[in-house]
C-alpha cells in the first residue's frame, strides 16, 4: 500500500529527476559522427556558446590566446553572478580547475569536459557547488587540435577519422613548458594559476605504451618537494577511494600510471618524470593538488571518453566532499616556512618496499577503415604480475633553502620568468651589505641532443661563505617565507634539474663564468632589512 508520505517522496524524486536530467542536446561533434571524428575547435566554441546560456550556473570566458591567436575557452561552473577572478576568490570555495587537450591527440579529455558542461548545464551535480566552482578548460592546445591527420598517434584506438598533433603551432610540448614559459599558452595558463588560484588542478590526456588491464591511469605530482600533505591525502584517500568507486560503478580498473622497464630485478612499474615542467608536478611545487590522469589508448574512443568524464567526475565527488580540508591543506602548505631546510634539487625513481599487484593485458590490432594502418584495440584479459614499483622519486641531490637570493638586475630574462610564474620579490633602492654566499662553478656541461629548442645546462659546484657582500642597488632580493619558495628554489637553484640554468636562460651570464651570477643569503636579517625596498 503507497501511503501519502511515500506518494510525497516519489513526487519529489521525480521532480528531482526532471530538474536534472541529462541534455542530449547539442551533440558533441563524436556524437554525430558515430565516434568516427573528433571535435575541432570551432565545433567547441560553437558547444559552448550553445549550453553554457541554458544554467545560470555557467559562465563562459576566456583565458588568453594561442600562438596562432585562438581564443582558449573557460567555463566557469558555480554560484556566481560575476565570475571574475576576484569575485571567484573572495567567495572563499573551493576552486578546482580541470583542463584536456593538452597534447592535441589526447583527444578524450577534450570530449568529456564538453559532455560535463551538458550535464551541468542540465542540472545534473549541482550539489557541487555547495562547495565548489569549477574552472573548466576543454581545449588548451587549441591550434594543434586543427593539426588533424590520420598518421597522428599510432597505434591509438581511434578517432579513426584523425586527430590533431602533440606540439603547439610553434613545435613546442606545451606539456614541458611550465618552466621555461616559451609558448603564449604555458603563460596564458600559469596567469589564470595566479588569477583565480584553484586547489586542485587536473590534466587529462591519454596515454599508450604498455599493454596493460587499466581503463585509466593516474598520478599525483611526483617531485619529492612536493608538500606531504597533498601527496599523502591524494595516495592515501582521494585516488584510492576514487578507484574503488569506479570499480563498484563500471567494473573497471584504475591504477597509478606507469609502464614496464627494467630487466631482471629492476624490472617494475616504472612513472614518469619527477621535474615540474610537467602540469601536475608543477601544481605540487605551487602547494596545489595536482591531478593527472591517462585514459587508455587501446581503449576505444568512446571508452576513453567515458573513463575520463567518471574520472572527472569521482574526483569531484571527493572535492566537494573534503573541500575545506582541501583548502586547509593547500593554505598550510602557502604559510609554511622552508627556510635553512633541505630539499631535493635532483632526484631518481624510489623502488617501493614490497612488490606489488599490477595488471597487464591484451590487445589484438585491426585496421583503420580510412587509412589501413594498424590500431590497437584492448581485450578483457587481466593478467596480474608482481613486481616492484617505481612510483615515487627520492633526491639525489638536496640543498637548504636560503633566507632569500639576489638576482643582479641585469638578468632581465630571470625578472621576467619570476614575473611570468608570479614570484614576489623586492627590488633593492639602495646598496645592501651583509653576508651572502656564492655558488663555485667546477664544471658545466650542456646536452648533445636537443630537447624542447635547448641543449640543457647541467651545473656543478657548491655554494661557499662570500663573507660580507655589498649587494648594489637595482639588485633583486627573492626572499623565500613567501607561498611559492618550492617552485622559486627549483628556478633559482644552480643545479636544478628543471631550473632556469638548465633551460639556458642564464647561458649568457655563465659563459666563461667561474662562478654563478646569482648569490644568495642565509641570514634571516636579509627578509627585514630590504623589506619596503620596491615589492613586486
Amino acid at each position: 500500500m503507497i501511503t501519502r508520505a511515500w506518494m510525497t517522496l516519489l513526487l519529489f524524486a521525480s521532480l528531482g529527476s526532471t530538474l536534472a536530467q541529462p541534455l542530449e542536446d547539442p551533440p558533441i561533434r563524436p556524437e554525430r559522427t558515430e565516434w568516427r571524428e573528433t571535435s575541432r575547435y570551432q565545433d567547441v566554441i560553437d558547444f559552448l556558446e550553445a549550453v553554457v546560456p541554458k544554467s545560470d550556473k555557467l559562465h563562459l570566458r576566456t583565458f588568453g590566446y594561442t600562438n596562432e591567436g585562438r581564443a582558449l575557452p573557460l567555463v566557469i561552473a558555480g554560484p556566481t553572478d560575476s565570475p571574475t577572478p576576484e569575485s571567484i576568490r573572495s567567495r572563499g570555495d573551493t576552486r578546482v580547475f580541470i583542463q584536456a587537450n593538452i597534447h592535441a591527440g589526447e583527444v578524450c579529455g577534450k570530449e568529456a569536459l564538453q559532455q560535463l558542461v551538458r550535464d551541468l548545464a542540465g542540472g545534473q551535480f549541482s550539489h557541487w557547488f555547495d562547495h565548489l566552482t569549477l574552472l573548466i578548460a576543454p581545449i588548451y592546445n587549441a591550434d594543434g587540435n586543427e593539426r588533424i591527420a590520420l598518421t597522428n598517434r599510432p597505434g591509438q584506438h581511434g578517432p579513426i577519422g584523425g586527430m590533431g598533433q602533440r606540439p603547439n603551432a610553434q613545435d613546442l610540448d606545451l606539456n614541458r613548458d611550465h618552466m621555461k614559459v616559451e609558448s603564449p599558452e604555458a603563460r596564458c595558463l600559469i596567469r589564470l594559476f595566479q588569477e583565480y588560484d584553484p586547489h586542485v588542478i587536473v590534466d587529462l590526456h591519454t596515454t599508450n605504451g604498455t599493454v596493460h588491464g587499466y581503463h585509466l591511469t593516474y598520478s599525483p605530482p611526483l617531485h619529492p618537494n612536493t608538500p606531504a600533505a597533498i601527496d599523502q591525502l591524494l595516495r592515501e584517500a582521494w585516488l584510492p577511494k576514487m578507484t574503488q568507486k569506479i570499480r563498484e560503478r563500471d567494473g573497471w580498473e584504475f591504477y597509478y600510471y606507469g609502464n614496464l622497464g627494467g630487466r631482471g630485478e629492476a624490472r617494475g612499474w616504472y612513472t614518469f618524470d619527477h621535474r615540474p615542467r610537467f602540469n601536475n608536478n608543477y601544481a605540487g611545487l605551487r602547494n596545489r593538488f595536482g591531478i593527472l590522469s591517462e585514459a587508455y589508448s587501446y581503449a576505444t574512443f568512446e571508452e576513453r571518453v567515458i573513463a575520463s568524464k567518471h574520472f572527472v567526475e569521482e574526483i569531484c565527488e571527493y572535492a566537494a566532499t573534503h573541500a575545506r580540508e582541501i583548502r586547509q591543506i593547500t593554505a598550510a602548505a602557502d604559510a609554511q616556512d622552508l627556510i635553512d631546510q633541505e630539499l631535493a634539487v635532483r632526484a631518481q625513481h624510489a623502488r617501493s618496499p614490497e612488490k606489488v599487484t599490477i595488471l597487464l593485458g591484451g590487445a589484438e590490432t585491426e585496421p583503420n577503415p580510412y587509412s589501413g594502418a594498424r590500431m590497437r584495440r584492448r581485450t578483457e584479459e587481466r593478467r596480474p604480475e608482481e613486481m616492484y614499483e617505481y612510483g615515487t622519486f627520492e633526491a639525489t641531490v638536496t640543498e637548504t633553502v636560503p633566507a632569500a637570493y639576489f638576482v643582479p638586475g641585469r638578468l632581465r630574462a630571470v625578472r621576467e620568468r619570476l614575473d611570468a610564474h608570479g614570484v614576489v620579490y623586492r627590488e633593492l633602492k639602495e646598496d645592501w651589505t651583509g653576508e651572502a654566499e656564492t655558488f663555485a662553478i667546477t664544471s658545466t656541461e650542456t646536452a648533445e641532443r636537443e630537447f624542447q629548442g635547448h641543449n640543457e645546462r647541467t651545473l656543478e659546484g657548491s655554494w661557499q661563505a662570500a663573507g660580507v657582500e655589498t649587494v648594489p642597488a637595482g639588485t633583486l632580493v627573492v626572499p623565500m617565507n613567501q607561498p611559492l619558495a618550492r617552485l622559486t628554489f627549483s628556478l633559482l637553484e644552480p643545479r636544478s634539474d628543471d631550473g632556469l640554468a638548465a633551460w639556458n636562460v642564464l647561458d649568457n651570464a655563465l659563459r666563461e663564468a667561474s662562478s654563478y651570477p646569482i648569490l644568495r643569503s642565509r641570514d634571516r636579517a636579509v627578509l627585514g632589512a630590504t623589506e619596503g625596498a620596491g615589492q613586486r
